[in-house]
């Protein structure tokens, strides 16, 4: 069972993390989110796409992957979008001590501001994937972002034509949209992105970062 956005019980489990964007007023506004870049392989297409719609998103960046691919976290930032932590080895939080993730999102948060990064950092954990103290004791200094539409493009399992369907009947106005810039992502991130995009656009929504 796949679940495009996780019922509001389970979100209020952990507290100081954001699950929608805000609403801006007299506007349909769409927050898309990029996880596990950036790479040469998937990056660039992605950024393609955003700029036929004059779109802007939020990459966050595994930082390894900053470390491997600098020119492309670069363009993406030349483009208008916002990078953000995604941990630098792509670590499951309920795997590490407290100590052990703060490193990683540490580590990985230094990469980011060589890029000039100056607002709040945001934070994604990687799978959703956070404990209660791991939030806590990050929440000061970051701000934690999830999601309202996570589209599965990551599961080779999944059909394109039912991945797009799924991830636009639940997208709604301030909707935070999780798709990869990933190998893994490579079949659905293709073939579904474009015509995501086409199809919230002619709904007259805008693509903003968070």
């Amino acid at each position: 069972m796949r679940l495009h956005r996780l019922p509001k019980l389970l979100q209020r489990l952990l507290p100081h993390t954001e699950w929608r964007g805000p609403a801006l007023e007299g506007k349909k506004t769409l927050y898309l989110t990029f996880d596990d870049g950036p790479i040469p392989e998937e990056t660039p297409f992605v950024l393609e796409q955003l700029a036929r719609y004059e779109a802007h998103a939020t990459f966050f960046c595994v930082g390894q992957n900053l470390e491997r691919h600098p020119d492309v976290a670069r363009q993406a930032l030349a483009a208008g979008h916002r990078l953000a932590n995604h941990t630098h080895h792509h670590v499951s939080g309920w795997q590490l001590p407290l100590p052990a993730y703060l490193a990683e999102v540490q580590q990985c948060q230094q990469m980011l501001n060589a890029f000039g990064e100056m607002h709040r950092p945001l934070l994604r954990p990687p799978y959703g994937r956070i404990t209660r103290a791991q939030a806590a004791a990050l929440h000061p200094n970051y701000r934690l972002i999830m999601w309202d539409v996570l589209t599965y493009d990551y599961d080779v399992t999944y059909p394109a034509e039912i991945c797009l369907r799924a991830a636009l009947a639940h997208t709604r106005p301030g909707s935070i949209v999780v798709f990869h810039d990933s190998q893994k992502a490579h079949r659905n991130l293709r073939a579904v992105l474009p015509r995501y995009l086409d199809a919230c656009a002619a709904q007259g929504y805008s693509f903003e970062t968070l």
